[in-house]
């Protein structure tokens, strides 16, 4: 193999922007071009003939457009003699259809891996999924990043006396776990039941909290429903000082107007793994980490055959925020 050759679809330009100077190499260009009946055309500005091929695109609104998108940018690299393509997708939105839990209907998870892997990806590298089994969906390596450090390193410098971590659900216990030990901080988690994509009912929090500081742990926000209800039982146990963190700050909606206007929400903590939704939303508490370093660091060790696991050691000069 030959060069790294890096290419973006529309999701989150910027982000493959700053991927692209940890790397030292540009950004190659591409153009995607929609017809009068509504077809996606996609086409790459750059030789790829046996270089090793990155493609960034997180899976963010309009999701099917850009997942188009970055099938189309494959199938164009494999068609120009690629050496090896990654699919870089920072959040795999299709990882919360996991499983069957209702009659008749598609695990899309999996459906959207064997597109992907159809499409001829070599490997995929991303971050943070929503369930860890959906990395069995796939057929060809995967590289699971998490946020976890780049998310430690921040709060290390805050005063994190009498504080507590929590995650909203049990679901999320294992990570909010981890992430408790890298601050020394104990941890607690809600009881949650779905009711629907926007409808959750958390009927208590186990664990020592009342009173207490919080971090609230969670992978992704979207619409903000579930920590609306988990900030109503955390008022009930005398918390007043909440710092709200997530991997992916999807904001939908009226999600940053609704979580800024709560008075115990003090900050909002996110990566850059999704672009924000709308920087006039933005209230002036909310903090964006860059992930760019740690997927540049990844990209790297994949293109020179290293190991990225050993990137959950989280050196330092990995995890900077930028």
């Amino acid at each position: 193999m030959r060069d790294i050759v890096v290419f973006s679809g529309n999701a989150h330009r910027q982000l493959a922007e700053h991927i692209c100077q940890y790397l030292s190499v540009p950004l190659s260009q591409s153009t995607i071009n929609r017809f009068s009946n509504d077809c996606i055309q996609v086409q790459l500005n750059a030789n790829c003939r046996e270089t090793d091929v990155f493609l960034i695109q997180p899976l963010v609104p309009p999701v099917q457009d850009h997942l188009m998108e970055l099938l189309q940018m494959r199938d164009a690299a494999r068609g120009a003699s690629a050496a090896r393509t990654t699919a870089v997708i920072p959040y795999y939105s299709y990882a919360r259809s996991d499983k069957k839990d209702a009659p008749r209907i598609s695990i899309a998870g999996r459906l959207v891996a064997d597109l992907i892997d159809t499409a001829g990806a070599n490997r995929v590298l991303t971050m943070t999924l929503h369930a860890p089994q959906v990395h069995g969906f796939f057929r060809i390596p995967v590289d699971h990043l998490n946020a976890l450090h780049v998310l430690a390193r921040y709060f290390r410098g805050k005063d994190l006396a009498d504080t507590v971590v929590v995650s909203p659900d049990l679901g999320g216990a294992k990570e909010a776990t981890h992430f408790a030990r890298l601050l020394k901080l104990p941890v607690a988690a809600g009881i949650k039941r779905r009711i629907s994509d926007e409808k959750v009912v958390i009927d208590s929090i186990v664990g020592d909290v009342d009173g207490k500081k919080v971090i609230v742990l969670d992978e992704e926000i979207a619409t903000g429903g579930t920590l609306v209800e988990l900030v109503d039982r955390l008022r009930e146990r005398g918390v007043n000082h909440i710092t709200v963190s997530c991997t992916h700050g999807l904001f939908t909606g009226q999600a940053l107007p609704r979580l800024g206007s709560i008075a115990e929400v003090k900050e909002l903590v996110t990566t850059d793994t999704v672009p924000l939704s709308s920087q006039s939303q933005c209230p002036p508490n909310l903090t964006t980490l860059s992930v760019a370093p740690l997927l540049g660091e990844a990209i790297r060790r994949i293109h020179h055959g290293e190991s990225v696991s050993s990137l959950f050691t989280a050196p330092d000069w990995i995890v900077d925020t930028g």
